[in-house]
C-alpha cells in the first residue's frame, strides 16, 4: 500500500515582496548555524509571500541552519491568518550527491521514534513489514523524526477517508483497518525496520551516538540507476559523434589576414608537415600582393615538451649546411667559436636549412676557415635538427634531454600553470 502524503491542501505560498527593513546580510561563515533552540541569534526570514489559497497575504519565514553530522539545509514555513492555511517543507542547500543514500534503521524503542529525520522529495519511504511504501515526489521534503513520518503518512490516509465512506468505497475499510496498524507502530508494539531511499543522496537519520557507531543504522551509498538520474533530471551527455578526420597532411588551407606591412587584405597559407624522425609543425606562409611583403613562420604542431632540448652539432663540412632545421620561436642558438648567440624569440620559428639561418656568417664557415660548434637550446623541447645519419647516431652530433630550471619555467608561463591536480582544492559541498 502506498501513502500519497498530500496532507497540504494547496501549493506553498508565492513571495510577493520582501520585509520592509531587512536586517544586513551576515557573514557566509555564520549564514548556516547548527540547529538549536538556545541559539538566541538565530532566527528565521519573513518574507510577505501571497497565499495561493485564499489569494491575501500571509508570511513565509527561511531559516538556513546546519544539521549536525550531515549538511546545511534550508527549511521553509508558509501560514496565512487569513484562511489558516500552512505548509512547511525543508530544501537541501547543497548540489545533489556523487552517489545514492539508503538509511535502513531498525526501531526497537520508543526513544528510536524521536530520531531526527531529513527526508527530500526524491526519496522513498518503505516499511518492509507492513509492504508499505511512499514513493519518491510524492510528498514534500520534510525536517521531522520517525514518529513525523508516520504521523505524516496517517493523516495523508485519513484525508480522502469521509469522501470513501460516503460513498461506500470498498477500500475505506480496508484503509481503516491499515491506519490501525500505522498507530500501533507509533507505539513500537513490536520492532520494525524503516528504509528511508534517496537517489540524491541529501536525506539523513540521526544517529544518537554520532560519532561512534549505531548498531540499528546501516547506510548504503550507492551509484544511481539510468532511471533515477533521469527522475533527478540528470541527462546523461550523448556521446558526441566523431566527426570524419580528414588528412590535412597532403593540402594547403587559405584563409584571410592583414599584411603586416601595410594591412591590406592578404592571404595566409597553412600547411600540417611530418618532420622524419621528429613531429608535426604547422609552415605558415603570407605573401601581399600589396606591398609584396613575405612571411613565413613555424609552429609545433604539439605541446610544450616535459624536458628541453639542447642539441649540439659538430660542424665538420660544408654538406652540414644543407641539414634541415627547425628553430622554434622559443629557442636560442648559439656559436661558442664566434661568441654569437642569437636570443630566444628574435627570428620567430623557422623551418630551414643550417646554411639558410646562418647566411650571415656562412661565407666564414663554409670556406673552412675554421671548425665550429652549432648549438639549439629549446626549453621547451620543439626544435629540430636533421640527423643524416638516421636513424643511426649521428657522430658529430649530441641531442640532451634536461629538467628546465625555473626562470626557463617562468619564461614560458608554466610556473602558474596548474593542469593536474586543480580539483583536489575544491571543498567538496555537503
Amino acid at each position: 500500500m502506498a501513502a500519497s502524503g498530500a496532507v497540504e491542501p494547496g501549493p506553498p505560498g508565492a513571495a510577493v515582496a520582501p520585509s520592509p527593513a531587512p536586517a544586513p546580510p551576515p557573514a557566509p561563515d555564520h549564514l548556516f548555524r547548527p540547529i538549536s533552540a538556545e541559539d538566541e541569534e538565530q532566527q528565521p526570514t519573513e518574507i510577505e509571500s501571497l497565499c495561493m489559497n485564499c489569494y491575501c497575504n500571509g508570511m513565509t519565514r527561511l531559516l538556513l541552519t546546519k544539521i549536525p553530522f550531515f549538511r546545511e539545509i534550508i527549511v521553509s514555513s508558509f501560514s496565512c491568518e487569513h484562511c489558516g492555511w500552512n505548509n512547511t517543507e525543508i530544501q537541501s542547500a547543497g548540489r545533489i550527491q556523487d552517489q545514492g543514500v539508503r538509511y535502513t534503521l531498525s526501531v526497537r524503542a520508543l526513544e528510536d521514534m524521536n530520531r531526527e529525520v531529513v527526508k527530500t522529495d526524491s526519496a522513498a519511504t518503505r516499511i518492509p513489514e507492513l509492504d508499505f511504501e511512499i514513493p519518491a515526489f510524492s510528498q514534500k521534503g520534510a525536517l521531522t523524526t520517525v514518529e513525523g513520518l508516520i504521523t505524516r503518512a496517517i493523516s495523508g490516509l485519513e484525508q480522502d477517508q469521509p469522501a470513501r465512506r460516503a460513498n461506500k468505497d470498498a477500500t475505506a475499510e480496508r484503509i481503516d483497518e491499515f491506519i490501525v496498524k500505522l498507530k500501533e507502530l507509533k507505539q513500537v508494539a513490536s520492532p520494525f525496520t524503516l528504509i528511508i531511499d534517496d537517489p540524491s543522496g541529501n536525506s539523513f537519520v540521526e544517529n544518537p551516538h554520532a560519532p561512534q557507531k549505531d548498531d540499528a543504522l546501516v547506510i548504503t551509498h550507492y551509484n544511481r540507476t539510468r532511471q533515477q538520474e533521469e527522475m533527478l533530471g540528470l541527462q546523461e551527455e550523448a556521446p558526441a559523434e566523431k566527426p570524419e578526420e580528414e588528412d590535412l597532411r597532403n593540402e594547403v588551407l587559405q584563409f584571410s589576414t592583414n599584411c603586416p606591412e601595410c594591412n591590406a587584405p592578404a592571404q595566409t597559407n597553412m600547411k600540417l608537415v611530418q618532420i622524419p624522425h621528429f613531429k608535426e609543425v604547422i609552415i605558415m606562409a603570407t605573401n601581399c600582393e600589396n606591398c609584396g611583403h613575405r612571411t613565413n613562420e613555424v609552429k609545433s604542431g604539439g605541446a610544450v615538451e616535459p624536458l628541453g632540448t639542447r642539441i649540439t652539432l659538430h660542424i665538420t663540412d660544408a654538406s652540414d649546411m644543407t641539414r634541415d632545421l627547425l628553430k622554434s620561436e622559443t629557442c636560442s642558438v648559439e656559436i661558442p667559436e664566434l661568441e654569437f648567440e642569437l636570443g630566444m624569440a628574435v627570428l620567430g620559428g623557422k623551418f630551414t636549412t643550417l646554411e639558410g639561418l646562418l647566411k650571415d656568417i656562412r661565407e666564414l664557415i663554409i670556406e673552412g676557415n675554421m671548425k665550429a660548434h652549432f648549438i639549439m637550446d629549446d626549453p621547451a623541447g620543439n626544435s629540430y635538427l636533421q640527423n643524416v645519419y638516421a636513424p643511426e647516431d649521428d657522430p658529430e652530433m649530441k641531442v640532451e634531454r634536461y629538467k628546465r630550471t625555473f626562470d626557463q619555467n617562468e619564461e614560458l608561463g608554466l610556473n602558474d600553470m596548474k593542469t593536474e591536480g586543480y580539483e583536489a582544492g575544491l571543498a567538496p559541498q555537503r
